[in-house]
């Protein structure tokens, strides 16, 4: 691994030399001595045809070159133009569906190996150009012999050496980095990037993903909100995934929306409505909601329906973080900053001797500038910067679980940004918040916690009775209870002649462990007898 992973930081430093990414770094306002370094550099005394593409493009072919991990972190950038230059915003976007395909006869011929039919005998038609291709899969159009329209998504060859190279440099990085700064061991980037090497390798199967899709599917049944393709299991491998298609209108196609007459008010409204949903109703959420992932019906644009595809990374809380995320919005919503102070000392997020007043006088600092503000006149890229500030002031340690969570949460916003800049976000969040809330709390949620705990008295009742036997008939082979352990134990072992505390004295009691102890009383008394003669 330790060589793979050299030969992997050689690939990307030819890749940043060949596209001249350091040209991006010395255009920042960087002290004098660091823009001197450039001169020192043997690439830049050569001329490069590469410079001849825009920066936007030189980015985008860099991330294509390096493969999935950099190919979503430019996915991610793409959704951030409040971060990026319109030009550098414009080419990462092509990262989301327009990745260059793999060659189509690999593609079928895999298809064929994980079906394991030919291509002709599951398909009456199947297009051999890919309909369009993404980090880690390409999907071909086609149509199954009982006339149903579906796509086929096939999984990259040859991908796991190099996730496995790039996850290695991720790995060294973050523990140097908890290595040599305190402020990193607050971020637990080890914990962060082991997160990222399970989600990432998740992707690669294609069974999970479907799982997820039928999942998410049911959680939205009949919804006018979100529409989830029609998983085909019959024809589902670990590599290949066949599913209904879907003709919808790409999210970011701001034109073509605007030309059907589509409510982008509540287009908006509804996208954050389902984050919600799927947070907080359901504990199970669309963690890869680039544009790519997208659509938007064509059916009603008056009262638009959201279509998701691509369900290979799926996010979810446990209870406990689920409610104090819950508790800590609802706080903030209300301009609470108290309550929020307290409840990150209680969840255990800052350290328990913190201040509470401090911590409340910072955290309103850094908030009450945005509240009542639409998107447009919002800069998250200045209130991120200035939380991280205020976190590393209080020793506040970033929880890896919710990581995903915040990726899913830049990815809203970013789209929200896009379709109605107006959006009020806090307004559209805090009655389904508010709503939620009291749900957690009716008698009829109130009911069914007590029949799920009702549930649970048999399975207790054969636990304590399991206990009670074990207590009262202990097995031979067993270690004596601890409150049954003789606290002169050391010294009969010392002596040799029982051996309590190894499992190895006869434990069924009465005279049969009563003779494992006479060696050593018969010596007690001799030698308190030869004292008491001298």
């Amino acid at each position: 691994m330790k060589l793979l992973a050299v030969r992997r930081l050689l690939r990307i430093q030819r890749v940043v030399i060949r596209y001249r990414l350091d040209d991006l770094l010395f255009a920042l306002p960087l002290p004098w001595f660091l823009l001197a370094v450039r001169f020192a550099l043997p690439w830049r005394w050569f001329p490069r045809k590469t410079l001849t593409l825009t920066r936007g493009a030189r980015l985008r072919l860099a991330l294509q070159d390096l493969g999935p991990i950099f190919i979503k972190f430019g996915q991610i950038l793409s959704t951030r133009r409040d971060l990026l230059p319109e030009d550098i915003a414009d080419e990462l976007m092509l990262l989301q569906d327009r990745v260059p395909p793999f060659d189509s006869q690999k593609s079928m011929a895999l298809i064929e190996e994980q079906l394991g039919q030919k291509i002709s005998e599951v398909f009456s038609r199947f297009d051999v150009e890919p309909l369009a291709s993404a980090s880690v899969a390409q999907v071909h159009a086609a149509q199954l012999k009982s006339g149903e329209e579906v796509v086929v998504k096939v999984i990259r060859p040859g991908l796991k050496p190099i996730i496995a190279q790039d996850l290695a440099w991720l790995f060294i990085l973050a523990r140097a980095a908890e290595k040599l700064s305190a402020d990193a061991r607050l971020l637990h980037p080890v914990d962060v990037v082991s997160d990222y090497e399970k989600t990432i390798y998740d992707e690669l199967d294609l069974l999970r993903e479907a799982a997820n899709a039928s999942q998410l599917k049911r959680n939205f049944e009949g919804s006018p909100l979100l529409y989830v393709p029609q998983v085909y299991w019959d024809w589902c491998r670990p590599k290949v995934l066949v599913m209904e298609r879907i003709y919808g209108i790409q999210v970011t196609d701001l034109a073509t929306l605007a030309d059907q007459r589509t409510d982008m008010k509540m287009l908006a409204e509804r996208g954050v409505e389902i984050f919600f949903t799927q947070v907080f109703r359901d504990s199970f959420f669309h963690a890869d909601m680039h544009p790519g992932n997208i659509f938007v019906s064509t059916v009603n644009p008056w009262s638009p329906q959201y279509i998701a595809i691509d369900c290979g990374i799926v996010g979810s809380l446990t209870p406990q973080d689920q409610d104090y995320l819950a508790r800590n919005l609802f706080a903030f919503f209300k301009r609470d900053y108290r309550r929020v102070a307290q409840l990150h000392i209680d969840s255990g997020w800052v350290p328990a001797e913190t201040k509470l007043n401090e911590f409340e006088a910072a955290i309103r600092t850094v908030c009450e500038p945005i509240f009542e503000k639409p998107l447009k006149d919002i800069s998250f890229g200045q209130v991120l910067m200035r939380l991280f500030q205020t976190a590393r002031r209080f020793n506040m340690e970033v929880q890896p679980q919710l990581v995903l969570l915040q990726k899913t949460l830049l990815n809203i916003e970013g789209l929200g940004r896009q379709l109605y800049p107006d959006l009020d976000l806090w307004n559209t969040a805090q009655p389904f918040l508010e709503r939620w809330m009291r749900e957690r709390v009716s008698p009829k949620t109130l009911l069914g916690n007590l029949h799920s705990q009702v549930e649970q008295l048999p399975h207790l009742a054969n636990m304590t009775r399991d206990l009670l036997e074990r207590m009262s008939q202990p097995h031979a082979a067993d270690p004596p209870a601890p409150w049954r352990q003789r606290k002169d134990d050391w010294f009969l072992r010392l002596l040799g002649c029982a051996h309590l505390g190894g499992g190895a004295v006869l434990a069924t009691g009465g005279p049969l462990q009563a003779l494992g102890y006479w060696p050593a009383g018969v010596m007690i008394a001799v030698g308190l007898y030869l004292v008491v003669r001298r």
